[in-house]
């Protein structure tokens, strides 16, 4: 037996649980909990699997923009982050820029990394050279 779609029922539901876009992590939890509450049902009517379907788009919607990393990775970051990990200084990397003033410059983002600057980074923190390289 092949279950029909009510309309009326949708409407209904859609009344009571009013699905709209998911803009905060409150929000976001009380999706949850509707998604919860309809996922532990026996069996869901073609009107309830309508709404549990698209709570979860909107979920899934919010949660990658939400979750998703704000900065992305660059070479000046990719360096700043393993010169943290290795507790390193930057006067531990004159030998690969030359000067501490290089040193700085290529931290702040004043300079880009060179080959040859990425090729002694690379092989100083065992990485792929084109970490840091734009």
């Amino acid at each position: 037996m092949t279950l029909t779609f009510n309309r009326d029922r949708y409407i209904d539901l859609l009344s009571e649980y009013q699905p709209k876009l998911i803009k905060t992590e409150n929000e976001n939890e009380q999706a949850l909990a509707m998604v919860e509450k309809l996922m532990h049902l026996p069996s869901r009517s073609p009107e309830q699997q309508e709404l549990y379907e698209l709570l979860v788009v909107l979920i899934e919607k919010f949660e990658q923009e939400f979750y998703q990393p704000q900065t992305e990775s660059n070479p000046r970051s990719m360096l700043s982050f393993l010169m943290d990990q290795r507790d390193m200084q930057p006067s531990d990397l004159v030998y690969i820029f030359g000067s501490t003033k290089a040193v700085e410059d290529v931290l702040t983002g004043k300079t880009e990394i060179g080959r040859s600057g990425a090729d002694l980074l690379g092989k100083l923190f065992h990485v792929d050279p084109l970490l840091f390289v734009k």
